[in-house]
């Protein structure tokens, strides 16, 4: 069963339009690697310039394998190159009861 999950990346200074182009080619890669589902990615951006990007893992049998992988470990050393990881409560919209976010076209 598929495992929605939402990743966020706060780019490092200077490195935001290297972040959102690693976020642009992060499902291709775990798609051609068979580790998520066929829905396409929603990408958001909050006020401090996060990049919230949910997505959805095949099934937990590919989250485990995405740790091993190593062309998703490339990818994922280049994110930890211009970004840090973050979660939903370092952001300031999670201070409010219906948090909203800009849209992100990855077009």
């Amino acid at each position: 069963m598929a495992q929605p999950v939402i990743a966020l990346y706060t780019p490092r200074a200077g490195c935001e339009s290297q972040l959102l182009e690693l976020v642009r080619i992060h499902h291709h890669v775990l798609s051609e690697q068979g580790l998520v589902s066929d829905r396409q990615p929603y990408v958001l951006r909050s006020s401090n310039g996060t990049l919230l990007e949910i997505f959805e893992w095949k099934d937990n049998a590919a989250i485990e394998a995405a740790h091993t992988n190593p062309a998703v470990a490339e990818l994922w050393q280049r994110f930890g190159a211009v970004a840090e990881y973050s979660s939903l409560k370092s952001l300031a919209e999670a201070e409010g009861i219906f948090p909203g976010f800009e849209h992100v076209d990855l077009g």
